[in-house]
């Protein structure tokens, strides 16, 4: 009987110890706040991104997929989408990414040469 009512009780303080991150059991939405207000504002939309699936304001950008060799020819970054395999300085062109989003694997183009290529979880 002790042993259940301690399981019970490790329980109840776990739940408790839980961020609210939605607007009401089963939601996938955000809570309203300032910062939900402020993405909006800006025509981005509240998306869990990443492996840790935080709430982040993702914006998507009117240039996406736009042929590119330098991030200053888009509104985000000029990148190769993917784990392409591309050396790092090889003379190439990437596309416009598409969302703010920055998780994923992509190597930046800048001044027609391919970066590194990263993977952000």
């Amino acid at each position: 009987m002790i042993r259940a009512s301690l399981i019970a009780a490790a329980a109840l303080l776990a739940a408790a110890c839980t961020p609210q991150t939605t607007t009401g059991a089963g939601s996938d939405a955000p809570m309203q706040s300032a910062e939900a207000s402020a993405c909006a504002t800006r025509g981005g939309t509240m998306k869990q991104v990443g492996r840790m699936q935080s709430w982040q304001c993702v914006i998507t950008y009117a240039d996406a997929g736009k042929r590119c060799t330098d991030g200053d020819q888009c509104q985000g970054d000029c990148r190769i989408e993917g784990n392409t395999g591309v050396a790092a300085g090889a003379e190439t062109a990437g596309v416009c990414q598409a969302t703010s989003d920055r998780f994923g694997c992509h190597a930046t183009v800048q001044g027609g040469k391919a970066g590194p290529t990263l993977c952000i979880d």
